[in-house]
């Protein structure tokens, strides 16, 4: 929780590129409604492609393999299971499945994180547990050599330790000084850094990745496996993590690296979605809808330049109308005068 703690006593400013993921992202996310709306059976083959691909992706990263010939079978199939590996994959499937029916449902709580890690480790040891042995994260090279790459927190804290972090997270979401997205990725390198269980953190911490990220509005992970791009970019992956972790202990590290990266790979994923599902038609009526969804997204004062670049297919003389229109149901308020005057939700 060294990061958010962090961001919550100060953050002045976010690097350059970092504001430009924002941006992108911002953009991408005002986006996502129109593409939404297109052919259902497209959907539903990412919808199945990209469950697939998560589950598989997930727990190779982890070194948990399976038989490719018995994937099919493993993700959407039931029991029996040939091996505890086969277990664990179809396990992260179903808190997969949990988490694209019922997110909103979901609290960031400790209970929730118990259950997802509980899901992926198949149900099985120490599935659902916070670990009891101290476990440094090693690196094992070709010659046999160990070193270690990262010292976690102790044992007996890491309960304290994980209260702290699911307590902040809030604060830092409604904290208007810093924005959602680094305080998810914040918040996902506090995790990896306290490593609360003896195995399956990687996997939990992309769960609770794809179930924030429903919480802020971002849905690409139910059509593109957000696993399966962190696994394309794993060396660039865990190379910011390192970076990212080194001093976390003290609260001197800098979390930009891991934070950037997250952030690509978000930006990646928006961009994939949109290529395979290619130029969207807005149905009648949808750019009312995009305008609107876009000003009902905005958490501080806002101009209409802001709105048009969340819907660039709609014209900025429509957003203009769009909020005449809702300022005389009394839904948003005009601070000003002139071009750049700034608007704010009622």
């Amino acid at each position: 929780m060294m990061t958010l703690r962090m961001f919550s006593e100060s953050l002045s400013a976010v690097p350059t590129a970092t504001a430009w993921h924002l941006a992108d992202l911002g953009e991408a996310r005002g986006r996502q409604q129109l593409f939404m709306q297109q052919v259902p059976q497209r959907l539903k083959t990412l919808r199945e492609h990209a469950l697939i691909e998560s589950a598989v992706s997930s727990n190779r990263i982890e070194g948990v393999q399976i038989d490719r010939a018995r994937i099919g079978t493993v993700v959407f199939g039931k029991p029996p299971f040939r091996d505890r590996d086969e277990e664990e994959v179809h396990g992260y499937r179903e808190a997969l499945s949990l988490i694209h029916g019922d997110a909103a449902g979901m609290a960031v709580s400790e209970e929730t994180i118990l259950l997802l890690h509980r899901l992926a480790r198949g149900d099985m040891g120490d599935a659902g547990q916070y670990r009891r042995k101290e476990s440094d994260i090693v690196e094992t090279y070709p010659d046999g050599r160990v070193r270690v790459r990262f010292k976690t927190v102790s044992a007996k804290k890491v309960a304290g330790q994980m209260r702290q972090l699911v307590d902040l997270w809030p604060h830092c979401i409604h904290d208007l000084s810093v924005p959602p997205l680094v305080a998810l990725a914040a918040f996902n390198l506090d995790f990896l850094c306290i490593h609360p269980f003896r195995d399956g953190n990687g996997r939990v911490s992309r769960l609770l990745l794809l179930l924030q990220l429903y919480h802020l509005g971002f849905e690409v992970g139910r059509y593109i496996a957000l696993e399966r791009l962190i696994e394309e970019h794993k060396e660039r992956y865990y190379e910011t993590l390192e970076q990212s972790s080194k001093g976390w202990h003290e609260g001197r590290h800098d979390p930009w690296p891991y934070i950037n990266h997250l952030l690509y790979i978000l930006k990646v994923a928006y961009q994939e979605f949109e290529e395979r599902l290619g130029q969207p038609s807005a149905p009648r009526g949808e750019k009312t809808a995009l305008i609107v969804h876009a000003i009902n997204q905005t958490t501080a004062p806002f101009r209409v330049a802001d709105i048009h670049r969340q819907c660039p297919d709609v014209s900025i003389d429509m957003v203009r109308r769009i909020l005449k229109d809702l300022r005389a149901e009394g839904r948003v308020a005009c601070l000003g005068r002139g071009r750049n005057a700034r608007w704010e939700r009622k």
